[in-house]
């Protein structure tokens, strides 16, 4: 069973790090009428925390991805906005619940760096990994950039 869970999570980023591959070559031509494109999103089911490594992420930062990924799908989110959700969650905090903000942001907390003002929920919110990717979805649905940008640019909407 532990196997078949590692097989799953190397399979499900691989597709990630696939989707990140084309989004990089495609950036300049990604122009969608939606943000919520090519069907449902995908789940993650985890028994626990996963062993071994992929492209430099183990243990807890692959259960932070699951997370994420499953959040999306609680949404009812495309693989494409769980993918943008990883994305922006690799490079605020590689994937990592930081609990520490930097110079730009001394109060910004959790995966995502969500600032203490009132915006992403309580610092309890903001440090679980379900509950500060759901709260950063409604933020990027309401941007107008969410549906005349590239995932890339997309992923820094805040």
């Amino acid at each position: 069973m532990h196997r078949l869970v590692i097989a799953l999570l190397l399979t499900l980023f691989s597709v990630v790090a696939g989707a990140l591959t084309l989004v990089v070559l495609v950036d300049a031509e990604d122009r969608l009428d939606t943000c919520n494109v090519d069907g449902p999103g995908v789940r993650v089911e985890l028994a626990g925390e996963p062993d071994g490594e992929v492209n430099g992420y183990s243990g807890a930062q692959l259960a932070n991805a699951a997370a994420i990924i499953n959040a999306g799908a609680d949404l009812g989110l495309s693989v494409r906005d769980q993918t943008i959700g990883v994305m922006t969650a690799m490079g605020e905090s590689g994937l990592e619940v930081l609990d520490h903000g930097d110079e730009a942001g001394p109060d910004s907390r959790g995966l995502f760096q969500q600032r203490d003002n009132g915006a992403w929920g309580t610092l309890e919110q903001r440090m679980d990994p379900t509950a500060s990717a759901r709260s950063r979805w409604p933020a990027r649905a309401a941007s107008a950039s969410c549906t005349a940008t590239s995932p890339s640019r997309t992923r820094r909407t805040r």
